[in-house]
This record gives structure tokens, sequence and C-alpha cells, in this order.
């Protein structure tokens, strides 16, 4: 069942936004799971689903109306689609065939999540494709936010009756041009405004991250997590280590770092890259993958300031992230798998998350 309605506009206002155009699509399978996707951004908004004993709660972070999300402080990107390039490029530069393309430095001295306005904060339209299924789409223009190339963007996201929530990308360019999309979903399995995430049980099938300097940008290597606080080959409360004295947690005041998937990115299969379980509600959830890597972040930027659906405020590690991705700053590290979209070719992957309870 998809239903589409209006989107409280608030009285915000920003220029590239015509709120008439605002609408929020409600997805629902058979076992009573309820999705519900604005345009504004292509941004989940709401994830209902039940715990093991049936009991229904809204397990991702966000806000009420589109103000909101216009409007917030710490810019948490909630439920958003980030691009053109998700997670960050350093200091904003980066060059293909001898041309360097300079982008806006919001994110410290480098470029985080597509710029100052990125694809979390336009209006794209929206086309119900089939039940429980919308497809949003989105021409980013040459020269936008200092890419090259005109970039065609979709965003197919399906409700399965198995509870999956499928998310296809596919994206054409007339330039090359770097393509990094993810969504940025915040998750809180026990509901949002519950409380922190530190409890919640997690497994990420990769033996090694990719390490950062202070300004959470790659250094080039590859480390191996075995016998440090970034090793969840094997499922564990996402708290127990994050207190450890590591130069790694201490720049991203936390965990906010990509993880190399055991076998992401090989030969276009999804592959599972991380299982959460919360053991007060059962709640779990699976994330299936096409993409190299998985950023996984603590919500380490959650202050308090921000309030969400149930006049709850967001604490502290009140929401974590699992943004599937290719490597932060690609562009300037030839190591790293290519994020460079050229003529001719489509950029075409998909991310899946299951949920269950047990």
């Amino acid at each position: 069942m998809v239903g589409a309605v209006g989107l409280i506009a608030g009285c915000a206002s920003v220029k590239t936004v015509d709120f008439d155009e605002i609408k929020l699509y409600t997805l629902k399978n058979k076992v009573g799971t309820t999705v519900k996707i604005t345009n504004y951004g292509a941004t989940v908004t709401s994830i209902i689903c039940a715990d093991r004993d049936g009991n229904m709660a809204d397990i991702a972070l966000g806000y009420n109306d589109v103000s909101g999300y216009m409007n917030a402080v710490d810019k948490p990107y909630f439920g958003s689609i980030v691009g053109r390039y998700g997670n960050r490029i350093a200091k904003g530069k980066f060059t293909i065939e001898g041309t360097e393309y300079e982008l806006a430095t919001n994110n410290g001295e480098n470029h985080l999540h597509g710029g100052v306005i990125g694809f979390d904060k336009v209006v794209w339209d929206a086309e119900v494709v089939d039940k429980n299924m919308v497809k949003f789409s989105y021409l980013a223009k040459d020269g936008e936010e200092g890419y090259p190339g005109n970039l065609q963007i979709a965003v197919t996201y399906t409700l399965t009756d198995d509870n999956e929530l499928q998310i296809d990308y596919l994206a054409t360019t007339d330039q090359k041009t770097p393509v990094n999309l993810t969504n940025h979903t915040y998750f809180n399995l026990k509901g949002e405004g519950e409380g922190d995430i530190l409890g919640h049980e997690l497994m990420l099938n990769a033996k090694a991250t990719t390490p950062v300097d202070s300004g959470l940008i790659p250094t080039g290597k590859i480390f191996p997590v075995s016998g440090t606080p970034f090793d969840f080959t094997t499922a564990k409360a996402i708290g127990k280590d994050i207190g450890v004295k590591d130069q790694q947690l201490e720049y991203g005041l936390g965990y906010d770092h990509n993880w190399v998937l055991d076998k992401g990115g090989k030969d276009g299969q999804l592959t599972l890259a991380a299982t959460v379980y919360e053991p007060t509600t059962g709640r779990f959830m699976e994330v299936f993958t096409e993409e190299p890597g998985i950023q996984f972040y603590c919500g380490n930027f959650l202050s308090g300031n921000l309030k969400g659906k149930a006049g709850k405020t967001y604490v502290n590690r009140g929401g974590f992230c699992l943004e599937t991705q290719h490597y932060p700053d690609s562009p300037n590290q030839p190591a790293f798998p290519s994020t460079i979209l050229k003529p001719g070719d489509k950029y075409k992957t998909t991310t899946v998350y299951r949920f269950s309870a047990k």
C-alpha cells in the first residue's frame, strides 16, 4: 500500500524549496511494518516495526514535519539520501584528468555529504511504481556544488512482505564525476528517543577498517581490526569498547569510521554486511549490500539539542547509522576502489535492511 499526503511545511523558508511539492509516502506490508518517506531529500522519516512481543515502535530518528529537517542544528542528515558524494572528500578538492575541482568545505576543512545543498536538501521527483515501491528522481546539474557533469539519479525504495526495506540506486552522467550515494538513517531498535544505543549488539562482516586522521579523512591504509576496539567480527555491545583509550576513537569521539567489508563489492552480489540485535525488545536488523564498505557511526555528535517525533530528546549516542558506501575520500586515494562514473556507464547498487525479532 502506497499513500501520499502533504508533509507539514511549518514556517521555514528556503529559496530552492516549493512546499507545495513536498509529499510524504507511506509503505505498509502484510505484517504491519510501515515505512514513511518524503521527497524532501528522499528521506526515510519513519520505520515502524514489531518487537518480540508484537509491540510496534518507530525505530528511525527524525521529525514530524519538514521544517525539522530543514532547520535542525548540528545537521544530522536524519534518514536522507546523501550525495553526490556521501562521506568526506579531503579539503574539498579532487582532480580528474588534470582538472582540479573545488567543492564546499562544510566539515572543517573538508567536504561532507555533497556540500551546502546536497541531495538531502532538495525536492526530488516522486513516482509510485508499484505496491510498496516508490522511486525518487533528481537531476544534479553540471557544476552543482562544484561537481562536474549532469548527473541523473534514481533511488527506489521497496518494502517487501519479508520485512525488507530495499534501496536501489541508479545514476548516469555526461561527464566523468565521483558518485557515492548512501542512506543516512539513524536507528534505535528500542524506539526513537528511547535512550542510547550502547547496549545494541553489533556484528560487522569486516576484518579491516580505513583508519583516519584527526579530520576523519582516511590515511590510505587498510588496518586489521583484530585486537582493537574496532573488532565487531563477533557480535558485541556497541558500548563494550567505546571507552577504550584509542587514537582512532578519540578522533571520531567514538565510532565514526569506514569498515572494509570481507565480501563487499564482489561480482555485484548482495552480501551480509552487518547485524544488530537489541536485547530488551528482541528487534534484529540485518544489512545486505553490494558496496565494498560500510560507515558505522554511533551518534557521537547527538547532544540532546534535537527533539524527535515522540517529543523526546535525542541523547548522545541515541542512534546509530550503517551507511553502505565506497570508501571516504576515494577520489584522492588511488589505492581505493574507484568512485568515478563515466559517460555511458551506470552507477547501480542495492542495499537491503531486513527487520525481524527474536
